[in-house]
């Protein structure tokens, strides 16, 4: 079993930034693909960025438009995501998602921290 825990949410005005974490805890190595999904109120859950073992970045062009990076740890079992230039819709609940090599879908989920972003 793989444990996903994110932190690093919270409200921040627009324009401003914030820097997600996720941490893996259990059997993390063998988590290939590492993501970050969001899900905005009365919105179905997006996805918004993932990145390899490799260091092989993927991102939802549309949603974030250049403002976000993602990052990754693997000594550390930890994701990152860097959100800069936010704007009132990108509040949502982010979270984290991995998956193995040969998984078609993310097998294990994170909680969600929340990301307020004010006018």
């Amino acid at each position: 079993q793989v444990q996903l825990v994110e932190s690093g949410g919270g409200l921040v005005q627009a324009g401003g930034s914030l820097r997600l974490s996720c941490a893996a805890s259990g059997r993390a190595s063998s988590m290939y693909i590492m993501g970050w999904f969001r899900q905005a109120p009365g919105k179905e859950r997006e996805f918004v960025a993932n990145i390899n073992r490799g260091g092989s970045v993927t991102y939802a062009a549309d949603s974030i438009e250049g403002r976000f990076t993602i990052s990754r740890d693997n000594a550390k079992n930890t994701v990152y995501l860097q959100m800069n230039s936010l704007k009132p819709e990108d509040t949502a609940i982010y979270y984290c998602a991995a998956k193995g090599l040969f998984d078609t879908a993310y097998n294990y989920w994170g909680q969600g921290t929340q990301v307020t972003v004010s006018s």
